[in-house]
């Protein structure tokens, strides 16, 4: 272990300063293996090295920090409840209340878009028995490279083996050397942007759902509560919103009120403030 307390301490600090992410004492076995990587790329032999470049303010290093220290795990239709419970429940509930004919989606914290593409590929199933209705999906991610990485809509053979359904593999992707590449009519359904959530959403349209899966056990209470806040402004009232299965809004935000769809729990917005 090459970091140092100080050293710890300082990078935690630009992570929470940059993306709100608190890194808490503990995790210093995680900063140092996730850093490791990087600092031998930028020809330093170890973490402290890379450390103490970042304290002379070297601003593309710093985003690379941030971006080495953003959990991007991710994959197709994960943990599958909430996929059910949005084709068996809330698409229904949106084809009563909406009044636009069109189902919008925010697919938050997106990493490389598998998420947002599960929910493409689910309404391209919806669609055809729902004329004149559309839908888009909005995917924001606070990394650069992962709101790249998820427009260009290529996945190595490695990541389409984890949890992608074999009927939408052979229907949607061409396979291109070693890797597979998503198909327009999917993509189509998509925009991606890059977005940080302790910010108020910036480009993102009233939607019918919010999908924030896995990232609020990220922040601290304060924090929490002004993500679900920037939710609200943009989630339309009786609109649901998606948490992470160890996530919850109680004692956050009591404008949401939590609900059990078979094996999901799903939070819709009551309307008006917390």
């Amino acid at each position: 272990m090459t970091l140092s307390p100080l050293d710890f301490q300082f990078v935690t600090g630009l992570v929470r300063q940059s993306s709100s992410i608190d890194l808490q004492p503990g995790k210093e076995y995680l900063v140092e293996s996730r850093l490791a990587p990087l600092a031998r790329q930028y020809g330093e032999k170890d973490v402290s090295g890379l450390v103490g470049r970042l304290r002379r303010n070297e601003a593309q290093l710093s985003e690379a920090v941030v971006d080495a220290l953003t959990t991007n795990e991710t994959s197709w239709f994960r943990d599958a409840h909430p996929f059910d419970a949005f084709m068996r429940d809330l698409l229904p509930d949106i084809e009563k209340t909406s009044r636009t004919r069109q189902v919008t989606i925010w697919s938050a914290a997106c990493s490389s878009g598998q998420e947002a593409y599960s929910l493409a590929m689910l309404l391209l199933d919806w669609l055809p028995a729902h004329p004149g209705w559309t839908a888009r999906i909005i995917g924001t991610d606070i990394s650069p490279r992962m709101v790249e990485r998820a427009r260009a809509a290529r996945f190595s053979q490695l990541e389409v083996n984890r949890g992608l359904r074999a009927p939408y593999l052979v229907k949607y992707f061409v396979q291109q050397g070693r890797e597979w590449q998503l198909e327009q009519q999917v993509r189509a359904l998509t925009r991606f942007e890059q977005g940080n959530l302790a910010q108020p959403p910036v480009g993102v349209p009233t939607c019918d759902v919010v999908f924030l899966r896995n990232v609020l056990i990220y922040f601290d209470v304060a924090t929490k509560r002004k993500v679900l806040g920037h939710v609200r402004t943009v989630l339309r009232p009786g609109g649901f919103l998606v948490l992470g299965g160890a996530e919850s809004t109680l004692n956050l935000d009591q404008s949401f009120e939590r609900m059990e769809l078979g094996k999901a729990v799903v939070f819709r917005h009551r309307g008006g403030d917390a």
